[in-house]
């Protein structure tokens, strides 16, 4: 199947990488010569449309551009830990009930960034690899790998089996995430934005990290917690010689 996604820097990262585009839509007058260039150097098929048709295809800000595309690969959790390389210490994110696409585009480009080989999300009750999740990741939705599955607890049980710790962010009977040492096959799981950690993930977590805070604010959001400890991993994992 194909979709539509939008924003300069996303159309311009397919451009770069050569994605398959069927389509192309640039708005008149919206300034976006450079896209047009190298779609035509391409050979990309592109097309022009007034403001009132850009908006019929996608009714948000698309800052001029569309692509039409497939839609964005997702794998099973066995595919995703074949590719990860044996001599790697792995890395791995769960996202438990993630809904706002904002949280997960934000999410996918620290894992980009610091080189997460995987991003595990429930099929249902949790947001997808969607348009707003690609401008937001600027890119990183296409060199993240993310596996979709059905149920958080059994996939935590089969991944546990299979030599990887279990570290949950959470409030409650937590170490200070600056104590912990992450040298070792780790799933890093993340709550949604307003409950946090579900009861039966929490129940097969083998230790809580949290973010110590002395300001009024009681929490973090998700997208930002997440680049603080994924951050934190990183600086364990490769410090500075």
């Amino acid at each position: 199947m194909a979709q539509y996604v939008y924003g300069k820097n996303v159309v311009m990262q397919l451009l770069k990488d050569q994605k398959k585009i069927y389509d192309l839509y640039v708005m008149e007058n919206s300034k976006n010569e450079e896209i047009v260039g190298i779609a035509r150097k391409q050979n990309v098929k592109f097309k022009f449309l007034n403001k009132k048709d850009m908006d019929r295809l996608v009714n948000t800000r698309h800052q001029g551009v569309i692509a039409k595309i497939d839609d964005y690969q997702t794998y099973s959790i066995e595919e995703l830990l074949k590719m990860i390389p044996s001599d790697k210490m792995p890395l791995l994110l769960m996202l438990d009930g993630i809904q706002d696409p904002h949280n997960l585009g934000a999410i996918l480009r620290t894992c980009d960034a610091v080189g997460v080989d995987g991003v595990i999300i429930m099929k249902d009750r949790s947001v997808g690899l969607n348009p707003t999740v690609a401008k937001v990741s600027v890119g990183a939705i296409d060199t993240v790998r993310v596996a979709q599955v059905t149920n958080l607890t059994s996939t935590i049980k089969m991944l546990k089996k299979k030599g990887y710790w279990i570290c949950g962010a959470d409030n409650k009977e937590a170490k200070d995430y600056r104590t912990v040492d992450y040298n070792m096959p780790l799933v890093l799981v993340i709550g949604s934005e307003g409950f946090g950690i579900s009861r039966l993930v929490k129940e097969n977590i083998d230790f809580s990290v949290s973010l110590p805070m002395v300001g009024t604010i009681t929490s973090l959001n998700a997208s930002v917690a997440t680049g603080v400890l994924l951050y934190q991993i990183f600086d364990q994992r490769y410090p500075l010689k």
